[in-house]
């Protein structure tokens, strides 16, 4: 599946040209213009990686990283105009995964994106607690013995571990599991089927030790 690139960037000529040379490698690129845009696209949890310019209409890049590491650790790869060593270390310190100074080289960007890409690829096999997910065979096993889930249920199960201790809002799972199918959807839908999975994954569905509620937001994994 071609990974899933977010460009926040405010300068349109800047935006089409790096969204036209990612899109010619084969990826997939969605485009934000401010701070506010970003955030709204980035809480989707669709993306594999973003591209984010330091300057914003409505803000600053490091502003949006010091939020979206609050509940996410998706790679940033931020561009900026500003020259100093001390704008650098701040945005390293926030945790952006790296940064290039305007005017850059294309062809060095789509390296450097290419190492943080190659090393985000997820092991295949995932251990949360008691609970034992193989991706490669899509089994998953508690105290080593299987636990049939659907296909849905597997896919949130999966989502919930690859996320643990972060709270992922319903809208969050909503994307992630049911709209890239293109089915319209509820948000009792979420409920239900973590409802569902409880019931196989927990010792105790009615006090669950792994997948909590949050309420008003949403559910987070949690791992102690």
């Amino acid at each position: 599946m071609a990974k899933k690139i977010l460009i926040i960037e405010d300068d349109r000529d800047l935006r089409e040209g790096l969204h036209f040379a990612f899109e010619s490698d084969g990826y997939m690129v969605f485009d934000a213009e401010t701070k506010k845009q970003g955030l709204t696209e980035i809480k989707k949890g669709i993306y594999d990686m973003v591209l984010l310019d330091c300057n914003l209409p409505d803000g600053l890049g490091f502003d949006l990283c010091r939020q979206v590491r609050e509940y996410s650790d998706i790679p940033i790869f931020m561009l900026t105009a500003r020259d100093t060593e001390m704008d650098e270390i701040k945005a390293l310190t926030l945790g952006v995964n790296d940064y290039l100074r305007k005017p850059f080289s294309l062809g060095v960007l789509k390296a450097r994106i290419k190492r943080i890409l190659a090393e985000k690829r997820e092991p295949k096999r995932l251990v949360s607690g008691n609970i034992a997910i193989d991706k490669n065979l899509c089994k998953v096993t508690r105290n080593q013995e299987e636990i049939p889930l659907s296909k849905l249920e597997y896919r949130l199960l999966l989502y919930l571990v690859e996320n643990k201790n972060h709270v992922l809002s319903k809208e969050q799972i909503l994307n992630h599991i049911w709209d890239r199918e293109g089915k319209y959807v509820d948000d009792n839908t979420v409920s239900v089927n973590i409802s569902r999975l409880r019931t196989k994954i927990e010792k105790d569905a009615s006090s669950p030790k792994f997948i909590k509620t949050i309420h008003g937001i949403g559910y987070i994994w949690k791992e102690e």
